[in-house]
């Protein structure tokens, strides 16, 4: 960092979504670091009065400005905008590399409207990966008792196997420990592993992935010592008991794991990519444009985004 305050960059995401509301509402209350806004601040300023809020900037708050492509009406999305998303996140990625920033936060984005702008996009994780020039990240989101990272994110279901590989898992495994080590302070962590297929292929009755992928790089990494259990059956994997032990989940699939943890803590879970040269967390939940420029959308996803970013190492 350049200097002895953190700084943390936010992305507010999607224009006509909630994201701006969050951040003009974040800003609101004493902040834990200095917090810079990138984004259009006509288009804070516009949501501000529609929240009957005053925006008002501080010593701990400035706005780095990029300026939006169509003015926003809230709550209607625009795909002449798409690319105003994309610099903003831009913006955030070239200053977390450069030391401006000591991590980055982001609000939602509409992948849809993306999308339908002509611009291929998965998501935030995928685009991260290839700005940042990593060939491989990993997806992780975490709520109070239960953190869960994802062997493939944003992928059909029909293409979730063919994707999952020796090499490809062996890869998200080391940097899931390692991340939960170095960056989250955990010695040792306890990794428990779900099988793909129901009861975790049923001894290769109900599929044979646990048995040729799954099952030897786990023992080849118990045997250079990672603490991991499994695989497991993902319908018995998520109980108590279990939870009590793990550090983490690994999920091989978006929808195997996600809504367990959206059901424990939805609205107060994070969105964490690790792999990264940068520090990047996110918020655990879409643009909700329904929610825009109402007062109604909650905010503390956005804060324990920024806390637990300023916390990482």
């Amino acid at each position: 960092m350049q200097n002895d305050q953190p700084r943390i960059a936010i992305t507010p995401g999607e224009p006509a979504g909630i994201g701006p509301d969050l951040c003009i509402k974040l800003a609101q209350a004493p902040l834990p670091c200095h917090v810079t806004l990138i984004a259009d601040p006509e288009l804070l300023e516009q949501r501000a009065r529609e929240l009957g809020i005053e925006l008002t900037l501080h010593d701990r708050l400035d706005i780095l400005p990029v300026k939006l492509n169509r003015p926003v009406t809230t709550g209607t999305l625009n795909k002449h905008n798409a690319e105003y998303v994309l610099r903003t996140l831009d913006k955030a990625i070239e200053g977390c590399l450069d030391g401006q920033f000591h991590a980055m936060v982001t609000a939602p984005v509409h992948k849809g409207i993306i999308n339908n702008s002509g611009i291929a996009f998965s998501g935030h994780t995928e685009y991260l990966a290839e700005k940042c020039g990593q060939q491989d990240v990993v997806m992780m989101l975490a709520t109070e008792g239960l953190r869960v990272a994802l062997a493939t994110t944003h992928l059909p279901l029909s293409a979730v196997s063919q994707a999952i590989t020796r090499e490809k898992l062996q890869t998200i495994i080391r940097i899931l420990y390692r991340e939960l080590n170095e960056k989250m302070g955990l010695d040792d962590p306890s990794i428990f592993v779900c099988g793909l297929n129901p009861h975790a292929g049923e001894e290769g009755h109900l599929g044979r992935e646990e048995i040729e992928v799954i099952e030897p790089v786990l023992k080849l990494f118990r045997e250079q010592g990672m603490n991991l259990v499994g695989p497991l059956p993902a319908d018995t994997l998520f109980t108590k008991h279990n939870l009590q032990q793990a550090d983490a989940v690994l999920a091989m699939y978006h929808d195997q794991g996600l809504p367990v943890l959206k059901h424990m803590g939805f609205g107060q879970a994070i969105n964490i990519t690790l792999g990264l040269p940068i520090i990047r967390t996110s918020v655990d939940h879409g643009t909700a444009l329904q929610l825009a420029g109402t007062g109604k959308a909650d905010v503390s996803s956005l804060t324990l985004a920024l806390e637990t970013a300023l916390s990482m190492k």
